[in-house]
């Protein structure tokens, strides 16, 4: 039986917090409750704040306010002697990391929160610092290096009763069932993980399961209308906690919905949308995933050969600088789904 979800990143004077807190609210209490710890001066509690602070600035997709809050949570953890504090500080970091696209400093950085948490004896940072090396693998496309560490501290999760953590793996592993093309698997996950949310009160698992679950219907059952009743659902949840990166990521599988649906136009006023939201937030895998579905739906609507090639093109190198083999997968499968072969860019360039 899971209880109400928590945010155990909220904490010290903060864990009043709900895990549905506005992102505003939680940058304004952290923001208050940082300054009087540093007056007061006590570092353990400005870590513990500076955390909240870090946290909503990565969310709202302010990253260079993010990477200031989280290195200055550290080096105030770090003057308290606190490695619980110092680890949940280096798990933020590693979250930020993997959102801007750093995927080696993500893992640097988690695999350390993992060992400081364990050497602070705190569980819960430990967990989400393996959950977060899991996930770092996941969106890499390394399915079999991380899926038995999904299932891992899935168990563990249920073990706990640990509603938003459980949430979060069930989404993972159902994730990877999706891209895989098992979308049975895949939607009885996302359903579990949307039930629980709902039940915990996790508005922000439950409007990723909702995202989920828009993509399974999409894909497996082509029922647009049903798709796009869920992401507007979960759309009224990322606008209400100011969810950016939630919120770019719903834009984009509109637009995914969209295009499947063979509404073009549609299609790309939708991934436009997502890509000017995750430039606001550089964040390159956001980017890149919205330009190829632009890219795509652009060439459907007529564009012409050459461009369509040389986007695929860059692309495709792109991806291969951020290290996305799923998506480098999905960019082979755009140049065969729209007979454009993979040369074509260097062809039409010789010209």
């Amino acid at each position: 039986m899971y209880g109400k979800a928590f945010a155990p990143e909220y904490q010290g004077a903060l864990t009043t917090l709900s895990v549905n807190s506005s992102l505003t609210d939680v940058l304004a209490a952290g923001t208050e409750q940082l300054e009087a710890a540093e007056r007061a001066g006590k570092p353990r509690e400005a870590a513990r704040s500076g955390l909240a602070v870090a946290e909503a600035h990565r969310r709202l997709g302010r990253v260079e306010e993010a990477d200031r809050a989280w290195k200055a949570s550290y080096r105030a953890a770090r003057q308290a002697g606190d490695a619980a504090a110092m680890a949940w500080a280096l798990w933020s970091g590693g979250t930020l990391a993997r959102q801007r696209g750093a995927f080696p400093l993500a893992r640097r950085l988690l695999q350390l929160a993992a060992e400081l948490g364990e050497r602070g004896e705190d569980v819960v940072v430990r967990g989400y610092s393996l959950a977060g090396l899991a996930e770092t693998g996941r969106i890499q496309g390394d399915y079999e290096a991380v899926g038995r560490l999904h299932e891992q501290l899935l168990a563990e999760a249920r073990r706990r009763g640990e509603a938003r953590h459980t949430v979060w793996a069930l989404e993972g592993i159902a994730q990877m069932h999706r891209n895989t093309g098992e979308y049975d698997r895949a939607y009885a996950l996302f359903a579990e993980a949307a039930q629980i949310a709902a039940r915990a009160e996790d508005r922000r698992g439950h409007a990723w399961a909702l995202r989920g679950l828009a993509d399974v219907v999409s894909a497996r059952d082509g029922d647009t209308e049903r798709a796009l009743a869920l992401l507007s659902e979960a759309e009224t949840t990322c606008r209400a906690m100011r969810l950016s990166s939630a919120l770019a990521y719903n834009h984009k599988m509109r637009g995914n919905v969209l295009y499947r649906a063979g509404r073009y136009e549609q299609a790309r006023a939708w991934y436009e949308r997502a890509l000017a939201g995750f430039r606001e937030m550089s964040e390159p895998r956001g980017q890149a995933l919205a330009r190829l579905g632009l890219a795509k739906s652009l060439a459907r609507l007529g564009r012409d050969r050459a461009g369509t090639a040389a986007e695929l093109a860059d692309l495709a190198a792109t991806l291969e600088r951020i290290g996305l083999q799923h998506a480098r997968a999905m960019v082979a499968r755009a140049h065969e789904e729209l007979g454009i072969p993979a040369h074509a860019a260097s062809t039409e360039a010789t010209r």
